[in-house]
């Protein structure tokens, strides 16, 4: 006779805390062999919208301005953001996607889709996604 897995009797709250410390760990490794950090992954995401501020972008990330700071300056570093003046209103300074940037976040996005080392072990990713919108929405996280 199998023994019952002991995770099944975890309380849901402590699974999902776990699965994502475990998540974000494997996640954080293959996005280092990208040269990206989970921060630079999230502000790639939202610039595939569009060039913004940086003030724009720390709002948008959910984030402060000094983090988008330090995180648009490795973006800028690596070649997968640049800064710009606004041609509307040169006071602005635009922060944009380079076509290095869309790549590597191209390559990010199917990376957590197809990586078995992040989320291999589930059977409906497309489910699971669901699933975890559904959840945060219920909560009260409202995307901008």
């Amino acid at each position: 006779m199998t023994e019952p897995n002991p995770l099944a009797t975890w309380p849901t709250g402590r699974l999902l805390s776990v699965a994502a410390r475990l998540t974000e760990r494997s996640w954080e490794q293959v996005l280092a062999g990208m040269g990206l950090t989970h921060a630079g992954l999230i502000a790639l995401h939202v610039l595939t919208e569009g060039p913004l501020t940086q003030r724009g972008l720390a709002r948008r990330c959910r984030v402060t301005d000094q983090t988008i700071s330090r995180t648009v300056d490795r973006l800028v570093t690596a070649g997968h953001a640049e800064r710009t003046v606004d041609e509307v209103d040169r006071r602005k300074v635009l922060v944009s996607i380079t076509p290095a940037g869309a790549a590597v976040h191209a390559r990010a996005t199917r990376a957590e889709r197809e990586d078995p080392v992040l989320l291999g072990a589930v059977e409906d990713y497309e489910g699971l996604r669901r699933q975890l919108v559904q959840l945060i929405a219920a909560i009260g996280l409202d995307e901008d």
